[in-house]
């Protein structure tokens, strides 16, 4: 392929600025459908970006000659139906995520995928960005030695639409996000480690409903072994008081520590016997646009994408271990 031209299933708010101007912004990419159900919203939000042709009807998108790569960017529960639709019909898939609302969906979005031999991608993002491959550059360096411990903690207070059902959004309901808050979120934290150290080996986890605000899991806490590094402990709570907000990933090792944040990008923080670093390393303004980048080079033959669907089936796989939604 020369230039790539995309379609977006989903046009909704993640694709406003995170995702979707950085389709035009890509070398050798350009956005030329997008889909929405509602009508009126595709329609305003192909005016107001600029894009040739919008559809409230998924399939014609997929079927349009004129896309050739579908980024499916609706709520988790029609991952898996857009993302395989797209495959069968040729055409490169990039997936939102998590990748699906659960494991087995997952499973069967890579067996499409092996089988067309069409590409799919997740929006793990953070594996493209500069802050988080500084880390793990730091990382390779060796400057803390072995690295022995994960300690990570994501701490943030309830929404105000949380408070009341009529409110709710749809990542507090399983039966669209595959969880509540932890899944949506945790699962950019739980990627970003596999990526540093490789597959997650042993994990387990503890949850509850603690403040009943919504029918999802608030608090989750979990205790996991890489493959071949360190071992780990996570806490996640949705609803604590905001003086208890928190958002930390520190990287025990033999002879340093190595601090940093999943959401909140702080200066990264290098801890050795004699040294204090920080590190800083500026985003994109499309926050997406790096990792989009690597899969229009891979689609190109020019390089290889570092986020696909076995590495993030894998991220589903650990949190429906710890949610209890399967055992292993």
């Amino acid at each position: 392929m020369n230039e790539i031209k995309w379609g977006i299933i989903g046009c909704g708010d993640v694709t406003e600025r995170k995702s979707g101007p950085a389709f035009n912004k890509v070398p050798n990419s350009k956005l030329t459908a997008v889909m929405r159900r509602d009508a009126s919203k595709a329609q305003d939000y192909a005016l107001r970006h600029g894009v040739p042709r919008w559809y409230s009807d998924a399939d014609q998108l997929i079927n349009d000659p004129e896309v050739d790569a579908v980024y499916v960017a609706t709520p988790p529960d029609s991952h898996a139906e857009y993302a395989i639709k797209a495959m069968k019909a040729g055409k490169p898939v990039y997936v939102e995520k998590p990748m699906a609302v659960r494991y087995s969906d997952c499973i069967e979005m890579n067996n499409v995928c092996a089988a067309t031999k069409v590409p799919l991608f997740v929006a793990y993002y953070r594996r493209s960005l500069p802050y988080f491959n500084k880390v793990k550059e730091i990382l390779e360096t060796e400057v803390i030695g072995i690295p022995l411990v994960v300690d990570l903690k994501l701490f943030s207070s309830p929404y105000q639409e949380d408070y009341s059902p009529e409110t709710h959004v749809w990542r507090v309901k399983p039966e669209i996000a595959g969880g509540g808050y932890f899944y949506d979120m945790a699962c950019h934290t739980l990627d970003i480690l596999d990526y540093m150290f490789g597959p997650i080996a042993e994990v387990s986890g503890v949850f509850a409903n603690r403040a009943g605000l919504y029918g999802a899991e608030d608090v989750v806490t979990a205790s996991f072994r890489f493959q071949d590094g360190p071992v780990g402990s996570g806490a996640w709570c949705f609803v604590s008081h905001e003086k208890a907000k928190s958002d930390v990933i520190e990287l025990i090792g033999s002879k340093g520590k190595l601090s940093f944040s999943t959401f909140g990008f702080t200066p990264i923080q290098l801890d050795t016997t004699n040294d204090h670093q920080e590190f800083l390393p500026p985003n994109p303004s499309h926050i997406q646009q790096c990792m989009i980048e690597t899969i229009v080079k891979e689609l190109r033959g020019e390089d290889k994408s570092p986020s696909d669907g076995i590495s993030g089936a894998r991220t589903n796989e650990v949190m429906d271990i710890i949610l209890k939604k399967i055992k292993k």
